[in-house]
């Protein structure tokens, strides 16, 4: 690589770092290129990314972080997965880890705290941020419906004692 593109790779790895919600950090030794394949597919259709890291690189953008206690993660053949949503990449990985035994999660970083593989692990059983949200959305909807239905009932009754009061006074009539 030539030193213009060495820069330009750090200054997106520091982006990477800096940005993401969680790093995953993984050995793919003897995976196949449509292993690969399939694992960015699915990193990609739960919006993360998952990238092949130069580890002397992927070093100097977490130490311009200063996350350097997670640079024991960065020997052999080495990628990273990330995304904006701190759970997404965790739990592609560690899905695609079960099925995979030549893909090993060794470590992450989230925001600057250093991860091991039994943390990366602990944060993809975590729900999504959009499960979270549902949920919440959920929760405030239910009150609001209850309160309707509430409100609606005398409303309701009135009506029927209405309608059986006018029916009364036909059959009198």
């Amino acid at each position: 690589m030539l030193k213009a593109q060495k820069a330009a790779q750090i200054e997106y790895l520091e982006g990477v770092f800096e940005t993401s919600g969680s790093v995953v950090v993984a050995h793919y030794t003897g995976m196949t290129v449509a292993q690969m394949t399939k694992l960015r597919r699915e990193m990609q259709a739960a919006g993360a990314t998952f990238k092949v890291a130069k580890n002397n690189l992927a070093l100097r953008a977490l130490s311009a972080k200063g996350a350097d206690d997670v640079s024991h993660l960065f020997k052999g053949p080495t990628g990273i997965a990330f995304a904006d949503d701190p759970v997404s990449a965790p739990k592609v990985a560690a899905a695609f880890a079960k099925t995979n035994d030549k893909f090993v999660i060794l470590g992450g970083v989230f925001g600057k705290q250093a991860l091991d593989a039994n943390a990366v692990k602990a944060l993809a059983e975590l729900p999504s941020l959009d499960e979270l949200r549902a949920k919440i959305v959920g929760l405030l909807q239910a009150p609001a419906q209850k309160l309707a239905s509430v409100v609606q009932a005398p409303a309701g009754q009135l009506a029927r004692v209405i309608a059986a009061h006018a029916r009364k006074q036909e059959e009198a009539a």
